[in-house]
């Protein structure tokens, strides 16, 4: 039988990972649950998002997961660089790094939520500024991660002769996860990134998702860019994909539902989006279990697609009891 051109392309499979959000934890108790619970599924990470508006900051959140579990990884999902410093936050991470015996997977962006940017009164920069600040911080932060003193120039952060302390347990640093739908910054991540995150783009000048990043299509110009930018590492790369617009969702009227979804997204953006390339697309997950666990698997096969940030611990247990590590 012929091999595809485009599955000839590709490495090995990598197994399946699964990230599970613990981020709505409303107390320690819930938190402590819900993380063990994770490890007991199955889960490879326990992540939390980094926003001002979320009752759970990502720092001291990932450390009590990590003290209450043996084998699940945390992760921020994602840091936005625009809130801390570097050097300060390389000591936080190195610190989690080295108490979590070097559990620690490292996701920062460039910051996307004006509102909060707003409200607690930092300029929301375009992103191309946003983007380029990111791109120094990643820089800083594996310097300092480094051996003995760093120095660093540029046109956002300056540092001089520091040696980070402490050093994170992973060597030469714990893997960095960049993300984003825009050219700019996924080929930033296929430069500096161990783990890439496909994400839709954002409607210019509006916080509105555009429905046509959503497609397979988008996700295959992503890893086109991606592939130009990381070159020979390209093999190397995990690839990640989350849900948007809408939660995952187990059922057995998958096609009503994306009938409904695509109609609601159609009317929110102004752009159309058919049911079809919803039920394709890598940023939903509906349908029954075997079914989201065939869609998971042509996606690795297709697009080389193996790390998945489904929802909460318990929404697709039984996507990750049936998939983790295989």
């Amino acid at each position: 039988m012929m091999v595809p051109a485009w599955r000839a392309r590709l490495p090995a499979m990598r197994p399946f990972r699964f990230l599970a959000d613990v981020g709505d934890a409303t107390s320690a108790a819930d938190l402590r649950d819900r993380a063990r619970r994770a490890e007991a599924i199955g889960y490879s990470v326990a992540v939390i998002p980094d926003h001002l508006v979320i009752p759970l900051g990502p720092i001291a959140t990932l450390a009590t997961v990590a003290a209450e579990t043996e084998r699940l990884r945390i992760g921020t999902f994602v840091l936005n660089n625009d809130l801390r410093h570097p050097m300060v936050l390389a000591q936080e991470l190195a610190t989690l790094d080295l108490l979590s015996e070097g559990r620690l997977e490292i996701a920062i962006g460039a910051g996307w939520n004006m509102a909060e940017y707003r409200a607690a009164g930092i300029p929301f920069d375009a992103s191309p500024t946003r983007v380029a600040r990111l791109e120094e911080s990643v820089a800083v932060l594996k310097g300092l991660f480094g051996e003995g003193p760093f120095s660093y120039s540029g046109a956002y952060y300056a540092i001089s002769e520091a040696d980070g302390v402490p050093k994170p347990l992973q060597r030469p640093h714990p893997p960095f996860f960049i993300g984003g739908g825009g050219r700019r910054t996924l080929s930033l991540a296929g430069r500096e990134a161990d783990i890439v995150g496909l994400a839709p783009r954002i409607q210019p000048g509006t916080t509105l998702v555009d429905p046509r990043s959503l497609t397979v299509a988008a996700a295959a110009e992503k890893l086109a860019w991606v592939r130009e930018s990381a070159g020979d590492r390209y093999d190397a790369l995990e690839i990640n994909v989350y849900p948007s617009q809408f939660p995952s969702l187990i059922t057995d009227h998958a096609r009503t539902e994306a009938i409904e979804r695509s109609a609601a997204i159609t009317a929110r953006a102004g752009i159309e989006i058919s049911p079809d390339e919803l039920l394709d697309s890598p940023h939903q997950y509906i349908g029954t279990v075997d079914t989201i666990c065939q869609k998971l698997v042509e996606l690795r096969e297709r697009l080389g697609i193996s790390s998945f940030m489904l929802g909460n611990v318990d929404e697709m247990a039984p996507i990750v009891e049936r998939l983790a590590g295989t």
